[in-house]
């Protein structure tokens, strides 16, 4: 999986844009108004494996941490409720799929 597949699935999302607030290193997606747009999706630029932060149900994210040795607490989030996935295969792209839809709704849902 690449950062180009993962970010096409992810702009694929009704209304979601790319942004990089906190600098050239991290791309963030948001869905929302431009200026108040809340973030669903992070990606960290030029890391191998893609190492993708994602909002998660709370009770979900402990499940995919114990499940999987990939699924950490999110990097510099709130790490009850985010989760950075290193994409190396462990998770299938239907996997990913659902994830990314899951942090979307998350999100969208509380505008």
């Amino acid at each position: 999986m690449t950062h180009k597949q993962v970010e096409k699935y992810i702009l694929s999302m009704p209304g979601a844009e790319l942004d990089y607030p906190f600098g050239e290193d991290v791309a963030v997606y948001k869905v929302g108004p431009a200026a108040a747009g809340k973030m669903f999706a992070l990606i960290a630029e030029n890391k191998e494996p893609v190492q993708l932060s994602l909002k998660c149900d709370p009770l979900l994210a402990e499940t995919l941490r114990a499940k999987y040795e990939t699924v950490l607490p999110g990097y510099h989030l709130n790490k009850k409720h985010w989760n950075t996935i290193l994409l190396t295969g462990q998770l299938s792209w239907d996997e990913i799929e659902d994830l990314i839809r899951h942090s979307y709704n998350l999100v969208a849902d509380s505008k």
